[in-house]
């Protein structure tokens, strides 16, 4: 009986772990329609995203083949083939992109054709830099931010600079002109 109880027990707590374990994969496919082979939450090594792939996190690299690649947290390399990267919450590495868009917190590089961006604490590169939140370093022909520290391009626009605008047109808010050609900075 004793041994029956045992063999019990560890059978349990090997099917215990085997489900936990199930939840994260170390390669994935993921398509339209929440189609994810194999069927997990967490990618821990490579996901490939056709149209548009969903999943809740990705630690490694994700690649966005053709379409969306859309997370919720990633960690490591965002790279869009044929397509760009959506991560809501945050995103730890860089993002290369025809399109990136990360709406919440970012450490790391942006550089694609167009960033959509929220709080980033490294740099946006690309044609069109657009931010809702606080920016490092922008640098394109096009820079638009609710605050930024450094801005470099054609055409720069933000509420408030914290350090330089240089550019054709630089405008800002707080500037020292509102707006100013070749440089502008905080009054």
């Amino acid at each position: 009986m004793k041994k029956q109880l045992a063999a019990i027990a560890i059978a349990t707590s090997l099917l215990s772990v085997s489900v936990q374990a199930a939840d994260k994969t170390p390669i994935m496919f993921s398509s339209v329609n929440g189609f994810n082979a194999p069927n997990a939450s967490e990618v821990t090594g490579v996901r490939l995203a056709a149209l548009h792939g969903k999943v809740d996190k990705v630690t490694g690299l994700d690649i966005a083949l053709l379409g969306m690649s859309e997370t919720n947290t990633t960690v490591g390399v965002n790279y869009g083939i044929f397509g760009g990267h959506k991560v809501n919450k945050s995103m730890t590495g860089a993002s290369l992109g025809i399109f990136n868009w990360s709406p919440g917190e970012t450490l790391g590089a942006n550089l694609g054709i167009v960033n959509v961006t929220g709080n980033v604490k490294g740099a946006n590169v690309s044609a069109v830099n657009y931010s809702e939140g606080n920016t490092m370093v922008d640098v394109a022909f096009v820079s638009i931010s609710k605050q930024s520290t450094v801005q470099v391009g054609i055409f720069n626009k933000t509420a408030k600079i914290d350090g330089v605008q240089v550019g054709l047109i630089n405008c800002a808010d707080n500037g020292f002109f509102k707006c100013f050609p070749i440089v502008n900075f905080a009054k």
